[in-house]
């Protein structure tokens, strides 16, 4: 393997010495992520904190830029731009003035291991003492009803009362879970949120699964991250797809058969929701799953554009 310290470089101005410890929050595009909850989540933190670029990658080494070209502007006899990618390593403070990273920019496609690598160098060297990742999973649930969430770590403390609603599947590797998973084998802590958003929103911008991504953060680390935008936000969607709903009788007979069978579910069990993180097991966990991993095993080996 080549050097992973060639892979970025921190900021000339920087001296990477004053920086403090803190937890790592990683948001990478390309891959699995349902409502856009790691996109919307990523731009929130970004928007509404004091960031700065701390170190970046060399992408020019990671990506396959005919595989999800990147976007130019022309206007009529002249090139005016190029959205040029970058792997950016941000530091932000959150309302207690504590110190926190974020790692977020496009899935690279090459060097996983070397990336990986990087990054573990990255985190012992800033003292990142915790790795965190969440994004969004479509589900077979209704928007109307509580959002849940898969969790998975490295050390079974991190995960909680999380109940499981996946037993053993096989699904396409991604950056990010890689990352988790070398980490476990070096000793080091990293833990996964999986959203569980609506199948029928999967494409669209769902803030909610965005907040329950930000609120199973501030309860994993203790950060105290901002979120008035976001639940803003949030119930502003959730107005819109109420509206939508109502206005289109397919879609809301669709709506209403998920609630009833997301109701029956509770009712059947007499227990806690199984998709809510007080849940507890019930025996239609393997007919939801089954839904999540077809779709997981049906996702292109090509990231999308953005």
């Amino acid at each position: 393997m080549q050097d992973p310290t060639q892979l970025y470089r921190f900021e000339p101005d920087l001296d990477a010495r004053t920086l403090g410890p803190g937890v790592l929050l990683l948001g990478l595009g390309g891959f699995i992520d349902a409502g856009n909850t790691s996109a919307i989540l990523v731009k929130h933190l970004l928007d509404a904190s004091s960031a700065r670029v701390v170190a970046s990658f060399d992408v020019d080494q990671l990506l396959d830029y005919r595989g999800r070209r990147p976007t130019m502007v022309f206007e009529e006899n002249h090139w005016v731009s190029y959205d040029d990618p970058a792997l950016l390593l941000y530091q932000l403070t959150d309302r207690d003035g504590q110190t926190y990273y974020l790692l977020t920019g496009p899935e690279p496609d090459y060097q996983w291991e070397r990336v990986i690598e990087a990054v573990r160098g990255l985190m012992q060297r800033l003292g990142m003492t915790l790795l965190v990742n969440a994004h969004g999973i479509p589900m077979a649930v209704p928007h109307t009803r509580p959002i849940g969430m898969t969790a998975h770590a490295t050390d079974a403390r991190l995960v909680g009362e999380h109940s499981p609603v996946f037993g053993r599947v096989q699904v396409p590797a991604g950056l990010a879970a890689l990352l988790e998973l070398r980490l476990g084998e070096s000793g080091k802590q990293a833990l996964g949120c999986a959203v569980h958003v609506p199948h029928y929103l999967a494409q669209a911008d769902f803030h909610d699964a965005a907040l329950t991504a930000l609120n199973a953060i501030v309860d994993a680390t203790g950060l105290n991250l901002p979120n008035d935008a976001l639940v803003q936000a949030a119930a502003e969607g959730r107005a819109q797809i109420d509206a939508e709903v109502a206005g289109n009788p397919e879609i809301a007979g669709a709506v209403n058969a998920l609630e009833r069978q997301y109701d029956s579910f509770i009712e059947a069990a007499d227990k806690p929701n199984l998709l809510t993180p007080q849940a507890n097991p019930i025996p239609s966990a393997d007919e939801l799953a089954a839904d999540v991993e077809e779709f997981l095993k049906s996702v292109s080996d090509e990231p999308d554009a953005g």
